[in-house]
């Protein structure tokens, strides 16, 4: 319902574009793992893979499960609730790899957090948390790196400037762009396996914001 839904809205507050490298792949029991810059950039993401045919289970915060509705669905529909800083962290591992069992892909993000910005520009992504590199170690799934742009042009910066940008991208339909990297044999281990996710995903990223024209990305 999410990815159908996602679908259904972001079009209505931008122009969504998605491109794929040779070799991309999204098969059953893949972690999927995406920059994240802005509440939006989940329903951007969900959208773009469900034009894909795919439909993943998201790791989120927990926080969401307490929001009338949509914790529910979110419940229903076998998300998995990352209780950050908590002894209940571990549970979204064990989810996430019962999931990736039963051949669903899983949404990550790894920065684990939105970046402390108040401005719309595009940034490469931030520092990877230990979590992706401790699914790839038990579930021994593929990963397929994912970069967003554009995100932040529907919402970002302040409460205000956020609802202020949610209202508006209706009629300023901004550009947005999801690129899908190629699938990733993550052979370090510990640290060297994150960064080396991190390194495809801000790849991914940077195709995506190019095609936008964010200097972020054509500066580099």
């Amino acid at each position: 319902m999410l990815s159908r839904l996602a679908d259904v809205l972001v079009p209505t507050v931008g122009r969504l574009t998605i491109t794929t490298d040779a070799g991309a792949e999204l098969a059953p029991g893949s972690i999927v793992v995406a920059n994240h810059t802005s509440l939006a950039d989940p329903a951007v993401v969900l959208a773009a893979l469900h034009r894909l045919g795919v439909r993943p289970v998201v790791m989120a915060t927990a926080g969401l499960w307490r929001v009338p509705l949509l914790g529910r669905a979110l419940a229903l529909e076998g998300h998995i609730p990352v209780h950050r800083g908590d002894r209940r962290a571990a549970d979204a591992l064990d989810g996430a790899v019962e999931a990736l069992g039963r051949g669903r892909l899983v949404l990550i993000y790894a920065e684990g957090g939105l970046p402390h910005r108040t401005d719309a520009a595009e940034a490469a992504p931030e520092a990877f948390r230990s979590g992706l590199s401790r699914l790839v170690r038990r579930s021994g799934a593929p990963v397929v790196p994912v970069g967003q742009a554009g995100a932040r042009r529907v919402t970002s910066g302040s409460t205000a400037k956020q609802l202020a940008g949610l209202f508006t991208a209706p009629l300023r339909r901004p550009e947005l762009h999801v690129h899908v990297g190629a699938p990733l044999d993550l052979t370090a281990e510990g640290a060297a396996r994150t960064e080396q996710a991190r390194t495809a995903v801000t790849a991914a990223w940077r195709t995506a914001a190019a095609r936008l024209g964010e200097p972020a990305a054509l500066a580099a």
